[in-house]
């Protein structure tokens, strides 16, 4: 019998802490190039790991459905773009359709105030931060950075939280977030040692000094509404316009338009992700299984082929953002309303975003809210945005192969096609996000 395909690379958290060629052998099978790889691993017997998740999900249920309308309102911050707090129906997700699947809670787990824990590491008068980067640090860069940050909001606003209404949560996911991160750096520690392997020029401990040293983390909690029937004359329309997307068989809506109901492809560019499975609940607030055997995570492994994935509930997965350990286009589908038991059926989940510190926004270049983060940033060193240089003797064929991207879908943009030499990490991003918005 053939193997399941749906199944991800798991690893232990006991194997993950050695450092062994079977460990390092599973890295490649979940990130590597091969045809069958997945872009993704998860870790399994973390301790603590699964009470943790349930009680953070079922906060984020709460939160999203038992607030009031005014709460949420309290909760959302302009300043930031909406990437700190609320955020529902304020980012665009498919050309200038703002995106009212799903609604988040961002927060940075490592901080509630990360302009001040970077003032205070970078720029204090301890010998740990003068020499902080490698570099003595004077008035003008501290005044030049403050500058910087407060046309970021999304990356430097301080954390927001229901106290009033739900004081648990900051706890909580808080608490969630710093073991997402802590077993985030050893993932990536594997990740250094396995691409040392196979690039004599590459710097080690590059991803897990990222992870270890950046204070602009990004977590959010997500609650994914439940998906309402499409009204039958809008879908005819949508195809009649064209739509070169869209796939037409037997009356059904399929292939990329078929997995946008709760988050559409996409690739994911940071660092790492860390990935909590998600959980179920009935319109009367019950966890539930997964009623839908069609719903959840969807990836495009390397030979194209459409994969739906199964993540132990009790394991945390990691997605990769590029490079020789390759990220794969993904996205999640929505519990089809018509099929018993699914009427009414939300989706609540975590995802971890670690990556280096990001370039500067002006105000004034303002055009997708959420996804602002990363537009026209100025010239600043890339000691704090992360370099995207590809080592020496390779190439951008070596991070993502030609082959793979005919399989993409049809609104994923290519490595390629967002990647210069000489970019930092806030340059990369502000073209993943023009191709991507």
């Amino acid at each position: 019998m053939p193997p399941d395909q749906s199944l991800v690379t798991t690893i232990s958290y006991a194997e993950l802490q050695s450092s062994s060629p079977a460990v390092l052998a599973k890295i490649a099978q979940g990130f590597g190039d091969g045809d069958t790889c997945k872009g993704i691993i998860a870790i399994t017997d973390i301790p603590s790991f699964p009470a943790l998740r349930t009680k953070a999900l079922k906060l984020i249920h709460r939160l999203a459905t038992e607030s009031s309308s005014e709460t949420l309102e309290e909760l959302e911050d302009a300043n930031s773009y909406y990437s700190v707090g609320w955020s529902h129906g304020k980012e665009k997700v498919e050309a200038d359709k703002f995106d009212t699947g799903k609604g988040s809670f961002y927060f940075n787990p490592i901080t509630d105030d990360p302009l001040k824990a970077i003032l205070e590491r970078d720029f204090g008068t301890s010998d740990q931060a003068q020499k902080a980067l490698g570099t003595e640090k004077t008035e003008k860069e501290k005044k030049e950075f403050i500058k910087h940050a407060e046309g970021n909001g999304a990356f430097y606003a301080s954390n927001i939280w229901p106290d009033r209404t739900l004081p648990e949560l900051r706890n909580t996911v808080m608490e969630l977030g710093e073991l997402i991160r802590n077993i985030g750096k050893i993932v990536a520690g594997q990740c250094d040692e396995y691409v040392m392997s196979q690039c004599d020029s590459y710097s080690p401990g590059t991803i897990q000094n990222v992870i270890d040293n950046s204070l602009c983390c990004k977590a959010r909690l997500l609650h994914y509404f439940p998906v309402v029937a499409e009204n039958e004359n809008c879908v005819k329309e949508i195809v009649d316009n064209g739509n070169p997307s869209i796939d037409i068989q037997d009356g059904t809506i399929r292939e990329d338009v078929d997995f946008s109901d709760w988050c559409g492809w996409h690739n994911d560019h940071c660092s790492l992700t860390g990935l909590v499975p998600g959980m179920y609940f009935n319109a009367d607030g019950k966890e539930v299984q997964c009623p839908d055997p069609t719903a959840g995570l969807y990836i495009k492994s390397r030979n194209g082929e459409l994969v739906h994935v199964k993540v132990p509930s009790d394991a945390l997965a990691f997605q990769i953002g590029g490079g020789i350990l390759q990220a794969t286009p993904h996205a999640v589908r929505g519990c089809d309303p018509t099929v018993e038991g699914c009427k009414g059926v939300s989706r609540e989940a975590f995802a971890l975003d670690s990556m280096p510190t990001s370039g500067h926004i002006p105000m004034s270049d303002v055009r997708n809210l959420t996804q602002i983060y990363f537009q026209h940033i100025t010239k600043c060193s890339n000691r704090y945005f992360g370099d995207m240089d590809i080592p020496d003797g390779k190439t951008i064929e070596d991070a993502q192969k030609e082959e793979t991207e005919k399989h993409f879908p049809k609104n994923v943009a290519t490595l390629r096609s967002r990647w210069t030499a000489g970019m930092n990490f806030g340059e990369f991003s502000e073209a993943t996000f023009s191709a991507f918005y």
